[in-house]
Order: C-alpha cells, then sequence, then structure tokens
C-alpha cells in the first residue's frame, strides 16, 4: 500500500498527484483487493489520460469507470477558469 501512496503522490503531471495523492491518503486503507488492483491498473496508464478521465473530459475505460467516478467524487468539482 506504501508504494501504491508512493506512485499516487508521483504521477508527473501536479493536478493528477494532487487528486490521486489526496485521494490515495484518504481511502486506499478502505479498499478491498479487487478494487486495490484496479487501482494499481489505473496508475498504470498514461497521466494525461488519467486527468481527462477524472475531470470529465474523456469517458475512462469500463474497466476503470467506477473507481474513476469515486475519485472524481472524493475530489469535487473542477475550478474553472
Amino acid at each position: 500500500m506504501k508504494r501504491l501512496r508512493m506512485r499516487s503522490w508521483r504521477r508527473g503531471i501536479r493536478e493528477t498527484d494532487l487528486i490521486l495523492g489526496a485521494w490515495a491518503d484518504r481511502c486506499l486503507a478502505g479498499l478491498d483487493a479487487g478494487t486495490l488492483d484496479v487501482y494499481e491498473a489505473l496508475l498504470a496508464e498514461n497521466d494525461h489520460d488519467i486527468l481527462a478521465w477524472l475531470t470529465g473530459r474523456d469517458a475512462p475505460p469500463a474497466r476503470f469507470a467506477t473507481l474513476v467516478g469515486r475519485i472524481s467524487a472524493a475530489a469535487g468539482p473542477a475550478e474553472s477558469g
């Protein structure tokens, strides 16, 4: 779990770091093994794709849709401007 938390905070795009890192700090400990596997697979995806999915610019692949929805909801609405 420590490795997943570190990977969440060191993505490469600061916005993604902030969203995933904060979510990981709050939620990783409560995830079941299957969801942890999906989260680990999500972290292997391209940072630009992940940010587009989290901000709603693009729809995530079906295998990530539920988890991306959870993360996005926890992050709150994106700021405009």
